[in-house]
């Protein structure tokens, strides 16, 4: 079988610098000893092939593109069984992986935020992450407190991994290229086995400041109707951005203690 067609639908952009996919398996640290890696959206195998040289880890990929698929099940036969033809977003990761498994790819632009979404969920059996995903989404990801890129799934991850920007990488490596620059990130689990306030509320009080991140938290939790005296307190004449994980926790308690 010669190589695969990128599908617009699919949001593929094949990475071809072979000494970008070797720097990026690199990346993984294994902490723990993790005995398997997922890759996601392995396409033409451009990860795979570096990936298959580790020996101190199983490799299992899966990809929702049939024709990706066929490639791999050709040029890969060592693999076998752990080729998997399926939506990762779909996927019950609890029916591949016994016990913990780390996650690497070539993330799809179109469903990264979705992918993330998905890590968090299973936090507990995935410690590590190392993906290639918009540089822009990188940088908001990796952004501190104060930060003007600083969002909502900063937050969110930050809360559980810790994450580092690794490098940049130019639109021109790959087929067909992208329109934006990619970059690689890493993220490893934190000690936080669990928050100090309510999760749910956390996920809610955290979206709703940055809904309307220009304006005072005191303006954009309206709808938890707090207290006025509650209200006067110093953290209310912030902007979502300026706060940290540990701020939104301590936000989050306050609120669950005094809303109306």
């Amino acid at each position: 079988m010669s190589n695969v067609r990128p599908k617009k639908h699919l949001g593929q952009h094949f990475l071809v610098d072979q000494n970008i996919a070797m720097k990026i398996v690199e990346q993984l640290t294994l902490p723990g000893n993790v005995p398997d890696v997922l890759e996601i959206g392995p396409g033409m195998g451009v990860l795979t092939k570096y990936l298959l040289q580790h020996k101190e880890y199983r490799t299992t990929v899966v990809d929702i593109d049939r024709e990706s698929i066929a490639y791999l099940q050709q040029h890969f036969p060592e693999l076998g069984e752990r080729i998997i033809s399926a939506d990762f977003l779909k996927t019950d990761l609890s029916t591949l992986f016994p016990g913990r498994f780390a996650i690497i790819g070539n993330f799809p632009y179109n469903i990264s935020s979705q992918i993330f979404f998905k890590v968090l969920e299973h936090r507990d059996v995935v410690p590590e992450v190392v993906c290639m995903i918009q540089k822009e989404v990188a940088e908001r990801l990796a952004s501190p407190p104060g930060s003007k890129a600083y969002g909502i799934l900063s937050v969110l991850l930050q809360a559980f991994y810790t994450i580092d920007y690794k490098f940049t990488v130019s639109e021109h490596v790959f087929n067909p290229p992208p329109k934006v620059k990619s970059a690689v990130i890493g993220l490893v689990r934190n000690n936080v086995e669990k928050l100090a306030c309510d999760e749910k509320m956390f996920h809610q009080v955290v979206k709703q400041s940055f809904g309307t991140r220009r304006k005072t938290l005191r303006n954009s939790l309206r709808i938890y109707n707090l207290p006025p005296e509650v209200l006067a307190q110093p953290v209310f004449d912030k902007r979502a951005e300026q706060l940290s994980v540990q701020d939104f926790i301590e936000l989050t308690q306050l609120i669950e203690q005094n809303k109306q």
